[in-house]
């Protein structure tokens, strides 16, 4: 299933999931270019973003107005739900209009090959090349992998610091799946300190000692976190 949190009071940029995009609510974008590979709910905090999507045929939910994150959200709808223990759920963001179909189904890919090889604790998520002028941008966020291309570190700092000329960058695509369990698990795990100050959820697994299984994948997608942004989407459906 395909989980879609959705908060009208952002912080950085309020109500932007309703921002009119080419005549279209950026929720329902999101949600529409997705609905082809599994069943799509949004939660949502707002009656305004559920009585939108019902308008557009999107099956929304409301839940509380106090989750710290998207993650904790989309919980409380799996919760509602009912899901089995070994539903595999994917989280992709409301803010991402552009988010490639593919990119998804690659990531669906990876919790099914989790789940086959027995693994106790399934969270994945996706990330792609970026250059190192990219890779300044505080808000693409950064990620560095072990051998098992599982995330040692994410940060809003370029990263790795480039000592020898060779560096190598990735950025970390804000697309997350977990098994329904593994979900659970992880919104009972106290707070990060790291995640605090990064303002990066992913990182409480890892302080926790969770593997995040990376997948690769070849995105032009982009999200929406600036009216520059949204600006930038809107000329994309001119």
């Amino acid at each position: 299933m395909i989980i879609i949190p959705a908060r009208l009071a952002s912080t950085r940029f309020p109500q932007k999931v309703l921002a009119d995009i080419g005549g279209v609510p950026m929720v329902v974008r999101t949600a529409k270019r997705v609905e082809h590979l599994d069943s799509v709910v949004v939660a949502c905090d707002d009656e305004r973003i559920l009585n939108t999507c019902k308008q557009y045929g999107i099956k929304a939910m409301l839940t509380s107005t106090t989750h710290k994150s998207g993650t904790d959200r989309i919980h409380e709808c799996a919760t509602i739900l009912d899901l089995p223990d070994d539903e595999l759920i994917i989280n992709v963001q409301a803010d991402e209009p552009f988010i490639e179909p593919d990119v998804v189904a690659s990531l669906m890919k990876k919790l099914q090959q989790l789940q086959e090889s027995k693994k106790e604790f399934i969270m994945g998520s996706c990330y792609n090349s970026i250059n190192a002028e990219a890779a300044k941008d505080p808000n693409l966020v950064k990620v560095v992998l072990n051998d098992k291309s599982n995330a040692i570190y994410f940060s809003r700092a370029k990263i790795p610091y480039n000592q020898s000329g060779e560096a190598v960058y990735f950025g970390h695509i804000g697309i997350y799946g977990f098994s329904k369990k593994s979900l659970k698990e992880f919104c009972a795990l106290p707070d990060a300190p790291i995640e605090d100050i990064e303002k990066l959820e992913q990182l409480r697994a890892i302080y926790h000692a969770k593997d995040i299984a990376m997948v690769k994948v070849a995105s032009t997608g982009f999200g929406i976190d600036t009216q520059e942004d949204l600006q930038r989407a809107i000329e994309i459906f001119l």
